[in-house]
């Protein structure tokens, strides 16, 4: 409708005659509408998105024939004789000059609509492969959060077997702290982002689980270096760490050494270390497991080539070293 009025007050201007170019417009501009819309939703699906160019060609030349025999008759027998009347000299119907010129503005606007559609169409396919590929994101994330609960919980759940079968008066705590950490899973850890303060707690959580079963062979410390008040972590994605500080440590070691650290990196790191005492002689399914395979995959996915993971052994201790981008509210 604006390149419609547009063309009216151009050549009403032009003509000086406002009444001639409405009904020469609403001629020439419904028969180009007629012509840029077989274009773009018949000829160009059919032939060009099926590669028959030729074809193509072929049928938009017969096309612009049929366009330019249509739009001269019907100019001819309802507005004027004169079907050109923007030439300098009178000019009559199927002439050379005046074929060239209507097949010329007809691929103007084929060529000015197409160009706005396939603009517009990119973008919408461009903007739907980004919607897709978010949903894939979040499902995938969904899917390795899923596995890393179950995995945990299965670690548990052995521990309290243990307990029970040494009949020992820890597994009650046992029972009330996984229920506190279930609390946790099921609720907190359905969302994307989370508060640092929880996941510590929950991290808490776990080592008084693991304490309880352990007893004094487990010596743990947790610091916390700069200010984390209101910084958000991604849910459930340091504890396969400290799993598997029990996992590998404890298995072979009378005592075991945990020291956890998050540390605020001018609020725009934030970097979690935990080392762990290890006997080097049994660390053959350090690489193995659920937890790390996990962990390093939804690293990719939350934060690609925006992350560092560093593993080192020293002496007898295993560390770990794992810097992400802060969150902040």
């Amino acid at each position: 409708m604006s390149y419609f009025i547009f063309d009216i007050i151009r050549w009403g201007s032009y003509y000086e005659d406002y009444w001639y170019s409405f009904k020469s417009n609403l001629v020439t501009f419904s028969l180009g509408m007629l012509l840029v819309y077989f274009n773009i939703y018949f000829l160009f699906p059919k032939f060009i998105l099926k590669k028959k160019y030729k074809k193509y060609i072929l049928f938009f030349l017969l096309t612009l024939c049929v366009f330019y025999v249509v739009r001269t008759e019907l100019i001819y027998l309802l507005i004027n004789k004169n079907v050109w009347p923007e030439s300098d000299s009178l000019q009559s119907a199927y002439s050379f000059n005046h074929i060239v010129v209507v097949f010329l503005t007809g691929i103007y606007d084929v060529a000015l609509v197409t160009t706005i559609k396939l603009t517009a169409d990119w973008i919408y396919e461009r903007k739907r492969v980004e919607d897709l590929q978010k949903v894939q994101l979040r499902t995938e994330l969904d899917f390795l959060k899923a596995q890393i609960q179950p995995h945990f919980f299965f670690n548990t759940l052995n521990n309290l077997y243990a307990l029970t079968l040494e009949k020992s008066e820890a597994a009650p705590s046992v029972v009330l702290k996984l229920s506190d950490i279930m609390q946790y899973v099921l609720y907190d850890a359905k969302e994307p982002l989370i508060s640092l303060f929880k996941e510590i707690n929950y991290i808490q959580s776990y080592l008084d689980l693991e304490r309880l079963r352990y007893g004094d062979n487990v010596i743990s410390r947790t610091d916390v270096v700069g200010n984390i008040e209101g910084t958000k972590v991604p849910p459930l994605i340091f504890l396969p760490f400290v799993e598997n500080c029990f996992k590998h440590g404890a298995k072979n070691n009378d005592n075991l050494e945990v020291n956890i650290s998050f540390e605020n990196v001018l609020d725009k790191w934030l970097i979690f270390k935990v080392e762990n005492t290890f006997n080097q002689l049994n660390d053959s399914d350090l690489k193995h497991g659920i937890g790390n395979q996990n962990v390093n995959r939804r690293l990719e996915l939350l934060f690609p080539n925006n992350f560092d993971f560093k593993t080192t052994i020293e002496e007898n201790n295993y560390c770990i070293q794992l810097k992400i981008p802060i969150y902040e509210n």
